[in-house]
């Protein structure tokens, strides 16, 4: 069993651009390939010139891996397949192989249109990249190289996300992705399964924040839009096409109906964009929340029949109104051109319901430094209302923990998240589960060692096993020699605990895991080796001058050992 080798090109202690070289037993897997949306030059994408492997850098990688559509995880793709000449299979779900081509259409025409920015890549570019791609099926083991398994486990966060299952010859990895432990209006909470993996890498976007209750995002959430409508002012909702969009427009249509404002204040979606996504939603609506499954017409998910699409020339409409826009950093497109029209009016307001990266305007109005910005050769003043509401879909502190515990990893690595923010998940990982857990800069391979493997072992207490306090055996009568054999009959125990297997066969029991059987503490011992196959852990007494016997799990042999 090899240790398991990482390079972060992206995500280390940062937020964007996320993708991870893995290399175990000589094999190479690439994990996400993202886009940092805070940057306009080379910064934007992985460095991956630091894969240099004897020149021959994409003929190692055996496979990329993408978790979801999300530009930070998927943007640099047609940059890597197009121009480092990755040719290999990319694999991902089959709701985010449809969606991931809209995505990447639509950065790559905000590139285009905007000034001083590069192309990267063609629509072209986009086609022949997606021509590599492999959807896969939830919790279905698929071989996608000798040696390599891969499982999908449900995410939330987005239609079509997973955690990614990596089993690499005896050799396995938990890679999450973005993940939400909290059901939403429109997708399920992540899958939990005790899997203990050898290697967890998990996000930590919001490793030092703890949420209020969905419910009480929701009132606030409607309580700002609300206000801004009553005094006459406009709401600016900048979202990503997919994810937060439907859900916050389910919550706004909702209210909508409920407090009778149906054709009295409009709600608007921009972008050709969105039409698609919410059909293509429609389309795959067994990738959402029961409660959406369950309305028994599903025809009418994600319908929206109450919001309008957004039609160019449209920022002076008069009177208030609600525009879900997109891009959702306000980095171009539609929500940055009505932002600079509608910022400088005191009665609107900004609501930023998703994380906000570092560079982007979106995250300048979040900072509350804003006053005053420059957009390209404008001065945009901003004067309107601007609040950040959390509905991002990323597990919080909490959650991480929530999902550290219930996979029970040997090690935990932590990407996608600000330095400090991890340093402090770290400790608190490591305080409460007593496991190693790292969070490396990008650019820096860092080894994670491989630790035994826990073999499931039952242990019994011997028949003749005699209580520490009575005395040695005497000449007893026959109806005392029945008495004393009923009694070491009830005495007898069964119990179940954990054995690590290392790498020569031998089984050991760590003695700081004591297992108790009648308050006398047990511990393994390497007294056993793998015969045939098959590891026959022993525990043993600790309390001298006790005999027990013990089995493996399902073999159904019993052994006696003497102390």
């Amino acid at each position: 069993m090899s240790d398991i080798e990482l390079l972060p090109l992206g995500a280390g202690q940062d937020v964007g651009r996320s993708c991870i070289v893995v290399r175990v037993n000589d094999k190479y897997l690439m994990l996400d390939c993202g886009m940092h949306l805070g940057h306009r030059d080379a910064r934007r994408f992985p460095d991956f010139s630091l894969l240099s492997f004897n020149g021959r850098m994409t003929e190692m990688i055996s496979a990329v891996i993408i978790t979801h559509f999300h530009l930070d995880h998927c943007a640099a793709l047609p940059y890597f397949t197009e121009f480092w000449g990755y040719q290999g299979p990319i694999y991902m779900t089959h709701p985010t192989k449809a969606i991931m081509p809209i995505m990447l259409e639509d950065y790559q025409k905000i590139m285009t249109g905007r000034p001083g920015d590069k192309q990267w890549y063609s629509r072209a570019d986009i086609v022949k990249c997606m021509q590599k791609a492999v959807g896969i099926d939830l919790n279905q083991a698929v071989q996608i190289a000798p040696g390599i398994n891969l499982k999908a486990l449900y995410a939330g966060h987005v239609l079509g996300a997973a955690m990614m299952h990596l089993q690499v010859d005896a050799t396995s990895i938990l890679y999450t992705g973005d993940y939400n432990t909290t059901p939403d209006r429109h997708l399920g909470a992540a899958h939990l399964e005790r899997l203990r993996p050898d290697l967890l890498v998990s996000e930590a976007t919001y490793a030092t924040t703890l949420r209020d209750s969905k419910k009480s995002r929701e009132r606030g959430f409607m309580g700002e839009v609300i206000q801004c409508i009553q005094r006459g002012g406009k709401v600016l909702i900048p979202v990503f096409a997919v994810g937060r969009a439907q859900e916050l427009m389910i919550l706004v249509e909702e209210a909508w109906q409920r407090l009778g404002l149906v054709g009295k204040v409009p709600i608007f979606f921009s972008g050709h964009m969105a039409a698609r996504a919410n059909g293509l939603y429609r389309s795959m609506v067994n990738w959402a929340s029961e409660a959406v499954r369950s309305t028994g017409a599903r025809h009418q998910a994600f319908a929206f029949d109450h919001i309008s699409a957004w039609e160019p020339g449209m920022a002076n409409y008069p009177g208030p109104c609600v525009l879900f826009a997109t891009p959702g950093m306000l980095n171009g497109g539609v929500s940055l051109e009505v932002f600079k029209q509608w910022a400088p009016d005191p009665n609107n307001h900004v609501v930023l319901p998703g994380y906000q990266a570092a560079g982007t305007i979106g995250g300048k109005l979040q900072s509350g430094q804003a006053q005053k910005l420059m957009i390209g050769q404008a001065t945009v003043h901003v004067r309107c209302k601007v609040s950040y509401l959390s509905f991002s879909a990323h597990a919080d502190a909490k959650g991480i923990l929530q999902l550290v515990s219930a996979y029970a990893p040997k090690s935990v690595m932590l990407v996608h998240g600000d330095k400090a923010g991890m340093d402090f998940m770290a400790g608190r990982i490591h305080r409460m589960f007593g496991i190693p857990c790292t969070f490396p800069p990008n650019g820096n391979w860092v080894t994670v060692p491989i630790q035994p493997s826990p073999i499931p072992v039952q242990v019994q207490l011997g028949s003749h096993w005699m209580p520490s306090h009575r005395q040695p055996p005497q000449r007893l009568s026959k109806k005392q020699q029945q008495k004393e054999r009923k009694q070491r009959h009830q005495q007898q125990q069964q119990i179940e605990g954990e054995a690590m297997q290392v790498d020569d066969g031998d089984a050991i029991c760590p003695e700081d895991l004591p297992v108790p059987v009648n308050s006398i503490p047990i511990s393994g011992v390497v007294v056993a080796k793998r015969s045939g196959g098959m590891a026959a852990p022993p525990f043993v007494l600790l309390h001298p001058h006790h005999t027990m016997t013990y089995a493996t799990a399902g073999s159904g042999a019993a052994h006696e050992h003497h102390i």
